[in-house]
């Protein structure tokens, strides 16, 4: 059954509290199905990884990090290994200052208890208990997190699209845009604007990103960070490792620490 499934069966979206919190568990490889909310929803998985994908791109979230969907976004959510998911549906109406976009956020430790203590709040809570509180500080959390850079724009133009799509599926391709632009029957400048038009990144770092967000999900399946590296189209682990530490300060095998 779909997340979406759940949320309409349980009629959540009717609730009068703006903070109802949901969990489910998925085993590796489960997908939610393409869906969308009503609410605005923090998705955090205290194991596993998902990928989420959208029209307007795709994230990837591990453990330490949540994100935080906007409502009405069509999306679908991919497991990678076992996944405990927690979810906190948000009336966007009701509860103010929430993040504009999807994004992906940093899940400090407390949050993480906030979340997992909301598991056990009832759907009736009292907004004036120390559930109401709890529920309150949770969205205080959330509006001070800090936001990450986990996210692949996907393009709209069919001519960008094919490369980005290219790239997704052989993150190790080395063309260059000058190659991707003679393929493509168009300049190396026209390649060049579409990316930064269509993306807000140039080809180079669309490419890296993309790269990234694969090592992520394979390092979260447990493959040797070598494999990952030359998987990725670096020539050395150290050189994989040095982009990996530029992104996010640590090294790939301390992301999920």
């Amino acid at each position: 059954m779909s997340d979406y499934l759940i949320w309409k069966n349980l009629d959540l979206h009717n609730s009068d509290r703006p903070i109802v919190v949901l969990k489910k568990n998925y085993s590796d490889g489960a997908s939610t199905g393409w869906h969308s909310h009503p609410r605005g929803q923090l998705l955090y998985a205290i194991e596993g990884v998902m990928l989420v994908q959208s029209a307007e791109g795709s994230w990837v979230v591990p453990s330490n990090r949540a994100l935080w969907i906007t409502a009405g976004l069509n999306h679908e959510v991919k497991m990678s290994g076992d996944v405990k998911m927690r979810t906190v549906y948000i009336d966007e109406v009701k509860i103010e200052a929430l993040p504009e976009k999807t994004c992906v956020i940093n899940v400090s430790p407390l949050l993480r208890e906030l979340i997992v203590a909301a598991v056990q709040v009832s759907q009736s809570y009292s907004e004036e208990s120390r559930d109401g509180r709890l529920m309150r500080l949770l969205v205080d959390e959330l509006r001070i997190s800090d936001v990450l850079s986990l996210h692949l724009p996907m393009p709209h133009d069919v001519r960008i699209k094919f490369i980005c799509e290219s790239l997704i599926d052989q993150p190790s391709d080395s063309y260059t845009a000058a190659q991707w632009s003679r393929q493509l029957g168009v300049t190396t400048k026209t390649v060049h604007r579409l990316f930064l038009k269509e993306t807000g990144m140039t080809f180079s770092q669309w490419r890296e990103q993309a790269r990234l967000l694969y090592a992520l999900r394979k390092i979260a399946s447990g493959e040797r960070i070598i494999d990952i590296a030359f998987d990725c189209g670096y020539a050395s682990q150290s050189a994989f490792t040095a982009m990996f530490r530029r992104h996010f300060g640590i090294t790939p095998s301390n992301f999920y620490r």
